[in-house]
């Protein structure tokens, strides 16, 4: 019988039923995520009762305490009352386990448990399930494939290209600053270290600091450098649909599709060159393959290339990590060393009289800079590049002071907290180079800049140099000093950045 044949009563009868069976379905729903999200909450209740925390809202958890941009201030005060580690609650049944302790970092960075689903599911949209993101077998065979691209022999022609970078950015700062001028040097060290990545890992020819076009890629890491931090503490955002049609949502999506065509473009443009038989003839005279190079032309053990999707996660996962965090690294180092003009003095003389006017750096001279590299480790120590790391406990964990954590809890290792723990570093905010001296000695697993066990940075000697050859270069030029009116504020992102920048005057040296 069709509905026209129906009786307005009976036809009305009929849809108030099926409202009544639908209100009855939503409330058993609804009663069974009320049950599941109560075990779950009870559950991890049960598994962090051996660790105290401060006092938390039910659902809300701690977000009292966390402030926008306020973490790392959060850990810092926590690490006085919880030694150790604490639970943070972020709501609901969303918590992980922080830790700052060098015994308990060793432990967990010795294990082979995955990243955290529920912190690095967001950013693959973005940077797709590269070394960053993969685990197990597959993570293994991407790290064993992709280390040959930081053999030293690989590793020493880039300190000639590094330098060169640092020099275009240098040449800038002088036509830009006037005597004492105040510049805001992040952006400005972030196209020097994408310039230096592009060309050493990338094999890109021209400067990526003088075409405007990569300013929109920088601005897109900027975006999704956010967007991705804030979606993990937003409840409402954790689902993709709902995520998609909201203004963030779309940002994001935005940024994705032009770091993706960013990434298209630099494999499109290197597999162009490998038609080139004389490009084929360079690289068999290196003898071993540049990052991408090797991402082209390796086969997997069944003896298949690399799918386009698996290749463009590696280039944007190393694109980002290769420029992002050493602009980090390199833009505090410069702020500590302004605020420390006796270190920063001492620096300068070293270089000075090890590079003469710095016309040539190489490999070699590295290593002949004691105290500079001192200097840069103290200033890695107290700013962290990566402010910390997830993982998601695979087997049930028990800590060296008897206590443990089930499988399954999420345990957030921050480095930062671990540098400026008091136990483990004594008058922790202060600068001082002589933590890192040649005799000094200390925990294994008290200063981890690159993380450590086996994923620890698979580029941080490239970091490392690179650092190296930015600052004596730079000191060899200027001399930094702070801008009081103007005072960095460290913020937790997945590279550390400050809230207002990074404003240095630069004063050019005679």
């Amino acid at each position: 019988m069709s509905v026209s044949a129906l009786s307005p009563t009976r036809f009305l009868g009929s849809v108030s039923g099926f409202l009544q069976v639908v209100s009855v379905l939503g409330l058993l729903l609804l009663l069974f995520k009320a049950v599941q999200f109560y075990l779950h909450r009870q559950w991890l209740l049960k598994a962090f009762q051996q660790f105290p925390c401060p006092p938390f809202h039910w659902f809300f958890g701690h977000k009292c305490l966390y402030k926008v941009d306020q973490e790392l201030q959060v850990i810092l005060k926590q690490m006085n009352n919880f030694p150790s580690a604490y639970p943070q609650w972020i709501w609901g049944t969303k918590v992980r386990f922080q830790v700052y302790d060098p015994d308990y970092m060793k432990l967990i960075l010795g294990r082979s448990d995955p990243k955290a689903h529920g912190s690095y599911r967001f950013l693959a949209p973005w940077i797709g399930y590269g070394l960053l993101l993969l685990n197990g077998q597959p993570w293994f065979q991407h790290r064993r494939m992709l280390t040959p691209a930081f053999h030293y022999d690989i590793l020493k022609p880039y300190v000639g290209i590094m330098a060169d970078s640092v020099r275009v950015m240098l040449d800038k700062w002088e036509q830009i600053v006037g005597q004492d001028s105040t510049l805001e040097i992040f952006q400005y060290i972030t196209l020097m270290t994408l310039d230096t990545i592009m060309k050493c890992a990338f094999n890109h020819e021209g400067s990526v600091q003088l075409d405007r076009k990569y300013k929109s890629y920088i601005q897109a890491v900027e975006d999704l450098n956010n967007l991705s931090f804030f979606r993990v503490r937003n409840f409402f955002h954790q689902n993709d649909i709902i995520y998609s049609v909201t203004s963030n949502g779309r940002q994001a999506n935005s940024a994705w599709q032009l770091a993706h065509d960013h990434t298209d473009q630099v494999i499109k443009s290197r597999r162009v060159q490998l038609q080139d038989e004389r490009e084929l003839e360079k690289i068999k005279k290196k003898r071993r393959l540049d990052f991408l190079d090797i991402l082209l032309f390796t086969r997997m053990e069944n003896g298949s290339s690399l799918s386009d999707k698996d290749l463009r996660a590696e280039v944007d996962t190393f694109m980002f990590e290769g420029h992002d965090t050493t602009a980090s690294g390199i833009s505090w180092i410069f702020y500590a060393l302004a605020m420390h003009p006796e270190h920063q003095q001492r620096c300068r003389e070293e270089v000075q009289s090890l590079l003469g006017d710095g016309a040539s750096i190489t490999w070699d001279h590295l290593d002949q800079m004691p105290y500079t590299t001192m200097c840069i480790k103290e200033a890695l120590r107290i700013y962290p590049p990566v402010p910390g790391v997830s993982r998601e406990l695979s087997t049930p964990v028990t800590f060296p002071d008897g206590r443990s954590l089930p499988k399954g809890v999420t345990v957030l290792l921050s480095f930062y907290g671990l540098h400026h723990n008091p136990t483990v570093w004594p008058n922790p905010e202060v600068f001082d180079p002589s933590r890192f001296a040649p005799e000094s000695s200390r925990h294994s697993h008290a200063f981890l800049p690159f993380s450590g066990g086996a994923r620890n940075c698979i580029g941080k000697q490239f970091a490392m140099n690179e650092l190296k050859v930015a600052v004596a270069l730079t000191l060899l030029r200027f001399q930094l000093l702070p801008d009081p009116t103007r005072v960095p504020v460290p913020i937790a992102r997945l590279v550390l950045k400050s809230k207002n920048g990074i404003h240095l005057c630069l004063k050019k040296l005679q």
